[in-house]
């Protein structure tokens, strides 16, 4: 009884609707859904992985080391 009431009071909404309009709906929104999921996975993702990543910078020829630079490297000759 209460399903045939509320889809009485739907019909005049669908009416409503414009024929020449369009919308995603539903499957739009899903689909728009899944890939933010996907997004926000691989982003926790990469996340993990840059964590591990030990990355230490190799200085250019022209650059002293920091052991050179400190004065802690090898010994110099006199």
């Amino acid at each position: 009884m209460s399903a045939s009431l509320a889809l009485t009071h739907l019909v005049p909404l669908a009416k409503e609707v414009d024929d020449n309009k369009v919308t995603p709906g539903v499957l739009g929104f899903i689909v728009f859904a899944a890939l933010a999921v996907g997004v926000w996975m691989l982003m926790k993702s990469m996340n993990r992985h840059m964590r591990k990543v030990d990355f230490e910078e190799t200085p250019e020829a022209g650059e002293p080391t920091p052991a050179a630079a400190s004065g802690k490297g090898a010994p110099k000759k006199a």
